[in-house]
C-alpha cells in the first residue's frame, strides 16, 4: 500500500523536525559531552534547512509566508557555518562547560535571527 501524502503535509512535517530539533538545543543543559549532541542537532536542522531551500517548489506552496521563509533559509545557509568551528572545538573543548554554552548559544541567535524560527511557527499553523 503506498501512502500519498500532500506537498503541504510533506512541507508541515519537516518545518516541525527543525522546530523539534531547536527545542532540544533550548533544553540542553551544557554538560561534558553536549557538544556531540548540539552538532547532531545542528546538522538536523541545516539538512532540513537545505531540503525546503533546494526542494520545495515555491509554486506548490502558494503562500507567501513560505517564499519570505525560504529567502530567511537562504540567508542563514549562506551566513552560518557552525560545523567547522565545532569541528575544531570538540577535541580541544568538548568539556569546556562554557564554550560548549557558548556554542549552543551561537546557533540558537542563528537560527533566531531575522525571526527564522517564529517565521516556521507561523507557517507551520497556516499550513
Amino acid at each position: 500500500m503506498v501512502i500519498m501524502i500532500s506537498y503541504n503535509e510533506y512541507l508541515k512535517k519537516i518545518l516541525s523536525q527543525t522546530l523539534d530539533s531547536y527545542n532540544i538545543l533550548k533544553r540542553i543543559q551544557d554538560k561534558p559531552g553536549d557538544l556531540d549532541n548540539i552538532n547532531k542537532e545542528m546538522l538536523k536542522i541545516n539538512g532540513f534547512i537545505k531540503v525546503v531551500t533546494n526542494n520545495i517548489d515555491q509554486k506548490k506552496i502558494p503562500l507567501n509566508d513560505f517564499k519570505i521563509l525560504q529567502s530567511k533559509f537562504s540567508q542563514y545557509l549562506e551566513n552560518y557555518f557552525f560545523e567547522k568551528e565545532i569541528e575544531t572545538m570538540a577535541p580541544l573543548y568538548s568539556n569546556d562547560i562554557d564554550r560548549v554554552k557558548n556554542m549552543r548559544l551561537k546557533i540558537i541567535e542563528a537560527l533566531e535571527d531575522k525571526k527564522m524560527i517564529e517565521s516556521i511557527g507561523d507557517l507551520i499553523e497556516k499550513l
